[in-house]
């Protein structure tokens, strides 16, 4: 399988307030969590991000190197953090103490590689300074990558609700592949069925945009077709990471299957329904063993084709 895959964003350290008052400090960051999840279904990313000098950035270092991940990282004065609230049905609410940029990274250096996929999306997307960089990186890209994005909207990072979702439609006529959470979607577009929104989505230019809905499953919005999958019945311990590991099945599915570079472009528009119907159910199988066990710990290849953990 290839490797040509960058990850764009922040890894960061989450500070998890459990129901009963205990508290958990673990390495995260949606796009960290996606290279994760990469990593360990056998691709081997490299991560673009930001680390300080600091115990949280050296305990963050050494969980990606744990997994082989690859780490480009700009400096910080102080790493970042997040703080997730958790609710007794084990859903997340966020907090941040963070910031986002780029400055001593040789960009042109990284932009003439061959990196047939590249991903970005959450927080480093849109929080500027850093989000014009990655903008600026994805469009130097596109014409040799496939893009895939995640919007994974954080409101409590978000001062102008119109600039940001104009940001967002505005990444996602840069990416041929887009997930939401119906959250995002509805947090995007109030008012709007899931399906709707989704369609709206990708008319912005995406060929595919995937739509998950936790434990009800997940749906696909293609030019031709919609497809949907069901969820995987699993004892929720939370949720932490799940659309972040669904993210990393969607670029291994790609990758498997051959998509992975621009060259694939015209393929993506028009995969068959069935196809897509096998890129959800990968993703759905494998964000159902993430939400199984608690933290952003998702599985490895094994783990997702067998429901059984690795030793």
């Amino acid at each position: 399988m290839s490797d040509r895959v960058l990850v764009i964003g922040e890894a960061l350290v989450d500070i998890v307030h459990r129901a009963g008052g205990r508290i958990d400090e673990t390495p995260g960051g949606s796009p960290a969590n996606v290279a994760i999840a990469l990593a360990r279904l056998g691709v081997d990313p490299l991560l673009l991000t930001q680390l300080g000098d600091d115990e949280h950035g050296r305990g963050v270092a050494a969980w990606l190197a744990a997994s082989q991940v690859e780490v480009l990282a700009a400096p910080a004065v102080a790493t970042s953090t997040a703080s997730a609230h958790l609710d007794d049905d084990g859903s997340a609410r966020y907090e941040f103490d963070l910031s986002w940029t780029l400055y001593g990274v040789d960009l042109d250096a990284l932009a003439v590689g061959s990196r047939g996929i590249v991903h970005t999306g959450s927080i480093a997307a849109l929080l500027r300074p850093g989000a014009e960089v990655v903008k600026a990186l994805l469009a130097r890209m596109r014409p040799t990558s496939l893009i895939t994005y995640d919007p994974n909207i954080r409101p409590a990072l978000i001062d102008d609700r119109a600039a940001a979702v104009r940001d967002v439609e505005s990444l996602a006529a840069m990416a041929d592949l887009v997930k939401a959470s119906d959250e995002d979607l509805s947090w995007l577009y109030p008012g709007l069925e899931p399906l709707e929104a989704a369609r709206r989505l990708q008319s912005c230019g995406p060929s595919i945009v995937v739509v998950t809905m936790g434990g009800d499953g997940a749906f696909a919005v293609t030019a031709n077709d919609v497809v949907a999958v069901d969820g995987v019945r699993v004892d929720v311990v939370d949720t932490v990471g799940a659309g972040d590991t669904f993210m990393g099945a969607l670029i291994h599915t790609l990758l498997r299957d051959g998509h992975a570079s621009a060259v694939a472009r015209g393929e993506l528009a028009s995969m068959p329904a069935e196809r897509v119907r096998e890129m959800l159910a990968f993703g759905a199988a494998s964000a159902a063993v993430t939400v199984s066990r608690p933290g952003a710990d998702p599985p490895r290849l094994d783990e997702v084709r067998t429901g059984v953990p690795a030793a």
